[in-house]
């Protein structure tokens, strides 16, 4: 009867401290690695925010943030980094797909679930894709273009196009979304050959700046990104060209692109949402053991001076004093007289 005795009052004090143990398995936090292209970009800085701050709201997760300085080498070893603790699971926005893709399919292969964000890899070795869909924006952008320049089947006019990374997913496919549209309008002119503005505001800037040198007449510009437009803008504000331009970008930031709308200074901005909030709920969702959809597309939207106003009303970055001012600066825009071609700049 004592040994019984002894036995269950060993269970008793055995039982719980197991269940402890488990406990404070379960307890520790699920890591998260993200690693992001670059921050020299705007919308990067947005992106990382939204992520940021969606991570915040769950306090079952560790998140562990990489910049890859705008160098996929560094990238890489950002990747092997998080490959060597053994996170739970990875956030990726790849700077190329090319050189990301091998150090990505090792992680993947290696069982850690992978999250891709915005920039699309060269085989679909991973769990989700999340991001924007590029050729539908392209299409979008281009619907517009013909719009600005006369409508289907009658427009007509000479266009800039500036690329955004030419090694990224993104760009090719705002190139082909565009051209799908702009190659039925025979009418409409590309001006330039590609070249890679690697969505930077001064590179958009010399771009057009180059452009303007060598052609008299320019009718739009479409640019991959807001910054790059806005560079194109400047170079045409410097050249006295700026005014009958259509200027048009994408990504569609409140307090950079929708202002430019509003300003005035760009025509039309196309909505490219981040990822970032949406890449820690679908990686919340994938930890908890919930099923996930492979692909997850973000909306998209217009914005033009029809709606701009409110967009920056909405986030609360436009005062009565600012809409003022603003009213002002855009009619001095439409009313400031075109220069004549032999003052204009640049021979053709």
């Amino acid at each position: 009867m004592r040994q019984v005795l002894k036995v269950f009052v060993l269970l008793v004090w055995i039982v719980p401290l197991a269940w402890v143990e488990t406990l404070g398995a379960t307890d520790k936090p699920f890591v998260i690695g993200f690693s992001q292209a670059t921050t020299t970009e705007p919308w990067r800085l947005l992106f990382n925010k939204e992520l940021r701050t969606e991570a915040a709201k769950y306090p079952e997760i560790e998140l562990i943030v990489r910049d890859g300085q705008d160098d996929a080498q560094k990238q890489f070893a950002d990747v092997e980094e998080f490959i060597e603790q053994r996170v739970d699971l990875i956030l990726i926005s790849p700077k190329v797909a090319g050189a990301l893709t091998p150090v990505v399919n090792k992680a993947f292969d290696m069982g850690i679930p992978i999250i891709v964000l915005d920039r699309d890899l060269a085989n679909k070795r991973y769990t989700q894709f999340i991001g924007g869909d590029n050729k539908l924006i392209g299409r979008t952008a281009g619907q517009y273009a013909v719009s600005r320049l006369g409508g289907e089947g009658k427009a007509s006019g000479n266009l800039v196009e500036i690329w955004g990374g030419m090694k990224s997913t993104p760009a090719h496919d705002r190139h082909e979304g565009f051209a799908e549209v702009i190659s039925k309008e025979p009418g409409i002119r590309s001006l330039v050959v590609a070249r890679d503005g690697d969505w930077k505001q001064d590179l958009g800037y010399e771009i057009m700046a180059d452009a303007l040198e060598r052609f008299d007449k320019i009718d739009l510009v479409y640019a991959h990104n807001d910054p790059m437009a806005y560079g194109a803008y400047l170079a045409a504000k410097d050249a006295g060209r700026e005014n009958g331009i259509v200027f048009l970008g994408i990504d569609a930031i409140p307090a950079e692109g929708v202002r430019w709308v509003h300003e005035g200074v760009l025509t039309a901005t196309f909505l490219y949402m981040t990822p970032g909030a949406e890449g820690i709920r679908q990686a919340i969702r994938l930890l908890r053991g919930e099923e996930i959809q492979r692909r997850v597309t973000l909306p998209t939207m217009t914005i033009d001076r029809s709606n701009a106003e409110q967009i920056l009303l909405r986030h609360g970055l436009l005062s009565d004093e600012e809409d003022d001012k603003t009213e002002e600066h855009s009619k001095l825009i439409a009313e400031r007289p075109s220069m004549p071609a032999s003052q204009s700049g640049g021979a053709q």
